[in-house]
């Protein structure tokens, strides 16, 4: 989930229903097949917190499919962020659980949003704290521009165009109780 610096939402726009979020899933594993086979060498890696939820149901789509486990990991990037001095407060450190060998495989990345590219700048710091992979391409249920960095996703779940005064909340069932994406305005 995303938050913004200034002020309270001030009104709430459904981007994406929990129907349209697994249809979108479904869709970027599919993707993701078709650009990878039967991906021999593939691995999943959510960036805590949401994108974790969000990679287990990559997961789970590619696993029907290919007939067999696919790697999985989860990773915080709290302790690589560049912005520790801008915080009004200390971060929650979360749990970094990568199980298998990152050397030679091919990463697909998962996070819920992207917005400056920051945290995924982190994530890759991250991973190659881990090992080198082949590749690392980027998976996300929401791109919403403005970078900040030259970072791109590979496979995105909506793209939406919005105001620096906007922010994305993603809510997954799992943590939240519910799976809606909001696009709020702020004032």
């Amino acid at each position: 989930m995303r938050t913004a610096k200034q002020g309270a939402p001030v009104e709430k726009k459904t981007l994406l229903h929990a129907e349209e979020i697994r249809r979108t899933m479904e869709r970027l594993a599919y993707e993701v097949i078709e650009r990878h086979g039967e991906g021999a060498n593939l691995a999943l890696v959510g960036i805590q917190r949401r994108g974790v939820e969000l990679a287990k149901r990559l997961k789970s789509v590619l696993e029907q499919r290919f007939g067999r486990e696919i790697p999985f990991g989860s990773l915080d990037i709290n302790l690589y962020r560049d912005d520790w001095t801008n915080l009004d407060g200390q971060p929650q450190i979360h749990k970094t659980w990568i199980p298998f060998p990152v050397d030679d495989r091919e990463i697909i990345l998962v996070d819920d949003v992207l917005f400056t590219g920051r945290t995924i700048r982190a994530a890759l710091e991250a991973i190659l704290d881990y090992g080198r992979p082949k590749r690392v391409e980027l998976l996300v249920l929401v791109d919403r521009g403005h970078r900040e960095l030259p970072i791109h996703a590979d496979y995105v779940g909506k793209k939406v165009n919005t105001s620096q005064q906007e922010q994305v909340d993603v809510y997954v069932k799992e943590q939240d109780g519910e799976d809606v994406v909001f696009l709020s305005e702020m004032k």
